[in-house]
């Protein structure tokens, strides 16, 4: 039997400031970025919102995929910085560095060869002004992936040590770059589509140039030392414990979301707009547990690495706590001021008032049951319990979001109404199998699988 720390608590409530309002900053500039991207981009023409938006739900899966196996180096590293295995903890570095890129190589390449079948695949028969925004959108997105890997990797790492604050510096530049990048690119040399994803692609290559420089300076806990690379089967057998599994679980996720846009793509040009743009404000909404997912990772991996249960339990509710009440009153805000926030799209009454219905359904809904449904199952996943929230996960997306989808949305007339309204069921159902398997422990069996 493993025994439990007797010391003090891991995080002071100055610890565990300095870690969240850098995440949430970070999360916040990089959604409200994303959104100027859609503002910006719909004056080019409903076509190429329409265009952009199918695309980035295919970066989506991408982004999720690197996002994982990152997750799972996070979870790594932070176990052995908890248990005070310093030198292990720099180790897995260049692990997880060599292992997110090669992925991000892979999938560019497969996204190159294969756009416009892809496309076709996913979407069916686009318009073609639609399919033509999206082609040059996702090329240019693509050749983004390995600096994006590059980035995810080591912004995993500043996170398992707290220094998140090294992550939001570096990605206001890159956020900075891109904001002023999209206004020349589109209102002053009038690229369009083009015009969105130069900018995104340069913003990403130079943050994460910039972390992997910083992680050379050897006075950090984490740090990529100076011995010849090689790969050690052992450390990216860790990081893949955790990340291949949510890497399934977060791509099928992503995937069931573009899906479930395929099937919005059939009621034509307004509900796709629609469907864009109210997921980019629906993304404001949980910008909060966007980043309280991060802190999860990094501070209930600590406490496993420290062998303390009663911490990890602690910590979890505190979180919890803290990401309930905050996304309440984010949610709050943006309702009451939807109306407003929406004519800032310019787009046509038809649209904005669909992108109106949809917003409600999503935040409103997110307040009671997003940080359940996707905060806390980062806590099983930093306690190596991995398997069970995939399997449920993919369950849930395939019987729920899926199925429904097509039952209210098609067969019923809904259109994208029934498919969002199908997606809070997908949340009750997940929110269901999380808090059951907190309360049985299972979780507890899985705490030592990496030791």
């Amino acid at each position: 039997m493993k025994k439990e720390v007797k010391c003090g608590y891991l995080f002071s409530n100055t610890d565990l400031r300095k870690l969240i309002i850098p995440l949430i900053l970070e999360q916040t500039l990089a959604i409200t970025v994303g959104m100027a991207d859609t503002m910006m981009i719909s004056s080019v023409g409903e076509a190429a919102v329409s265009g952009v938006s199918l695309v980035d739900m295919l970066n989506m899966l991408i982004f999720s995929v690197l996002a994982a196996l990152s997750t799972g180096g996070a979870v790594v590293t932070s176990q052995s910085l908890g248990a005070k295995r310093i030198q292990d903890a720099c180790k897995s570095a260049k692990q997880l560095v060599f292992t997110v890129v090669a992925c991000g190589v892979l999938m560019a390449a497969t996204m190159i060869l294969f756009r416009q079948g892809l496309l076709r695949l996913f979407f069916g028969s686009i318009e073609a002004d639609v399919m033509k925004a999206a082609l040059i959108y996702l090329v240019i997105s693509a050749v983004s992936f390995p600096f994006l890997g590059i980035y995810n990797a080591c912004a995993a790492l500043f996170r398992s040590m707290g220094k998140s604050n090294v992550t939001f510096a570096v990605s206001v530049i890159g956020n900075v770059i891109n904001v002023v990048g999209n206004a020349v690119c589109i209102f002053g040399l009038h690229m369009g589509v083009a015009g969105v994803a130069l900018p995104s692609l340069l913003s990403r290559a130079i943050m994460g140039v910039i972390l992997y420089l910083l992680l050379k300076n050897p006075n950090y806990e984490i740090h990529f030392n100076k011995e010849t690379f090689h790969i050690d089967r052992e450390i990216v057998k860790k990081i893949l414990y955790i990340g291949i599994p949510s890497g399934v679980e977060n791509g099928i996720f992503q995937l069931g979301r573009v899906l479930v846009v395929s099937i919005i793509s059939g009621f034509g040009t307004v509900q796709i707009a629609a469907n864009g743009v109210a997921n980019s404000l629906d993304s404001m909404g949980c910008i909060i547990g966007q980043g309280m997912n991060l802190a999860m990772i990094a501070v209930i991996g600590r406490c496993v690495g420290a062998e303390s249960k009663e911490q990890i339990r602690y910590y979890t509710k505190k979180l919890l706590l803290i990401t309930y009440v905050a996304t309440a009153i984010l949610n709050s805000i943006l309702l009451l001021n939807l109306g407003t926030v929406l004519g800032w799209y310019g787009l046509g009454a038809e649209t904005t008032a669909l992108a109106y219905k949809l917003v409600m359904i999503h935040n409103g809904m997110a307040i009671f049951l997003w940080p359940l449904s996707f905060v806390f199952p980062n806590m099983l996943r930093a306690c190596n319990d991995v398997r069970y929230p995939m399997v449920m996960s993919i369950l849930s997306m395939f019987v729920f979001r899926i199925g429904f989808s097509y039952i209210l949305g098609v067969q019923y007339g809904m259109g994208a109404i029934g498919v969002w309204i199908a997606m809070v069921f997908d949340w009750i159902f997940r929110v269901i199998c999380f808090v059951g398997r907190y309360f049985h422990r299972d979780w507890e069996k899985t705490m030592y699988k990496l030791k």
